[in-house]
């Protein structure tokens, strides 16, 4: 375990709702604040309806702050722009709150994921003065220019997004550099990282799982006192409600077994959704639309209570922003865990399965080849070949045995314990902190870069300008 010295650290999210990165944020300043260090949470969104338990009952420090100024987008667009002026703005209030007690308050150590945009400010801060050690840590989740959709509309859009993208993937890259140290979710995520942005301009990039809370949370036995919905088998599929988190694949796969093997079955799709992302509500309609058109009875529930006392006939139940409560109830008493994603950069919630003794089918891509074992805690399967997903869950509902199902479940737990767990995630974040403490702050050299893109940017004006006048 590492000799990390306790300091004060501040944390910083764009939006803390309900999600993985959510999660994980929610996870990395459990691990640290356990561990006696003095853990902040700074972000732009926190709806105390809507978000994790220890985002609102005080367990974490929370605040949110650089929300009065500019909107999350603009009719719908500008995301990237706005999430970037609103973590700007998040960052002043920050660094006026810092300066305004003695500098014992300080915080010695930021800790930033998914956004950039706040790095070179937090350096530049982080230099002035030197009567305090302050380093930057970037917790990477995955490029966001990877992430950026470009094939909306005709091409006329595209071409609109295209070059409304290009200084945003040239700012996440020259952003990142301020960092003086970078880790990633997964080794998948760290080899794309390492693709887009080079291997050397980020220096060492090191691998921090995301982690279930083994040691506070423990999974809720399987039992059969109390079955839900009478004793149903269930299939579980967990996820943003996002068309890239491919929840059809669960519902056809599902479709797949037959009416006959449907029988005393139910598929529950769940996961995160807020009303105000348009995809969220979109997405969950075309989900139940694809239900619906492939014969299925379907139902919505948006609470605990009303989920419970659906009707016997419904075969597939979306439950909108499950609590927490009760989706460790789920995970308990399902027999299996469908993840839909490709490619996705790590994936908790298969993680979250495997804690409490559930097998998981997943994509063969991404993270899920890292956190699951074949054939040991579950398996993975082509997200394009519907009929093995169908196959493997036949296979669950009717041909395990008691002691092969109890076999997995106690090696997904021994895994969680030994690889995913809240102690080794801090034991891995204090490692890192303690590596980027013992060296030297990283040089940034970006803000020469900048007056050399403005001078460039000035001389072309000026070329252009002599040009047009000569023209007239």
């Amino acid at each position: 375990m590492s000799s990390l010295a306790k300091s004060n650290i501040t944390i910083i999210h764009p939006d803390l709702g309900i999600g993985g990165a959510e999660r994980l944020i929610i996870d990395v300043a459990l691990a640290l604040q356990n561990r006696g260090h003095r853990v902040t949470i700074y972000t732009s969104h926190c709806d105390r309806k809507h978000c994790f338990e220890e985002a609102r009952d005080g367990t974490l420090d929370v605040r949110v702050r650089g929300n009065t100024i500019f909107p999350a987008h603009v009719f719908g667009r500008l995301h990237i722009l706005m999430a970037s002026l609103r973590q700007l703005h998040l960052t002043a209030s920050l660094l006026s709150e810092l300066g305004s007690g003695d500098d014992s308050k300080r915080d010695d150590i930021f800790i930033v994921d998914q956004l950039p945009a706040c790095l070179p400010i937090l350096k530049t801060f982080s230099q002035l003065g030197n009567s305090r050690t302050r380093r930057i840590l970037f917790y990477c989740h995955f490029p966001d220019q990877l992430l950026a959709r470009r094939d909306e509309g005709g091409s006329l859009l595209r071409l609109a997004k295209l070059c409304y993208r290009i200084p945003f993937d040239y700012f996440e890259g020259w952003a990142l550099s301020a960092s003086d140290r970078v880790v990633a979710n997964s080794n998948f995520s760290r080899g794309v990282v390492r693709d887009v942005f080079g291997p050397d301009k980020l220096g060492d990039i090191e691998v921090v799982y995301p982690c279930v809370d083994t040691d506070v949370k423990a999974a809720p036995a399987k039992t059969d006192d109390d079955p839900l919905w009478g004793g149903k088998k269930i299939l579980l599929s967990i996820n943003r409600f996002e068309r890239k988190k491919d929840m059809a694949l669960a519902i056809r796969a599902y479709h797949g077994l037959g009416q006959e093997k449907r029988k005393g079955t139910r598929l529950v799709v769940a996961g995160g959704y807020d009303n105000r992302v348009q995809e969220n509500v979109q997405y969950h309609q075309e989900l139940e639309d694809l239900a619906t058109g492939l014969g299925l009875e379907t139902a919505t529930s948006k609470t605990v209570v009303s989920a419970l006392s659906i009707p016997d006939h419904i075969d597939v139940l979306f439950l909108l922003s499950v609590p927490t409560a009760f989706k460790d109830t789920l995970l308990a008493q399902a027999k299996l865990l469908l993840y839909t994603p490709v490619n996705e950069h790590f994936g908790i919630v298969p993680v979250e399965a495997m804690h409490a003794g559930l097998p998981v089918l997943a994509s063969n891509t991404g993270g899920p080849l890292e956190s699951i074992v074949e054939g040991i805690t579950g398996w993975l399967r082509d997200a394009t070949e519907i009929e093995e997903w169908t196959k493997v869950m036949d296979k669950v509902l009717y041909d395990m045995s008691e002691d092969e199902t109890a076999k997995m479940a106690r090696a997904g737990k021994e895994r969680t314990e030994k690889e995913f767990s809240l102690t080794a995630m801090g034991n891995r974040l204090e490692s890192e902190i303690s590596v980027m403490l013992s060296a030297e702050s990283r040089p940034f050299r970006g803000w020469q870069q900048v007056w050399v893109v403005l001078a460039l940017l000035g001389a072309l004006l000026a070329v252009t300008v002599a040009v047009l006048l000569r023209i007239v």
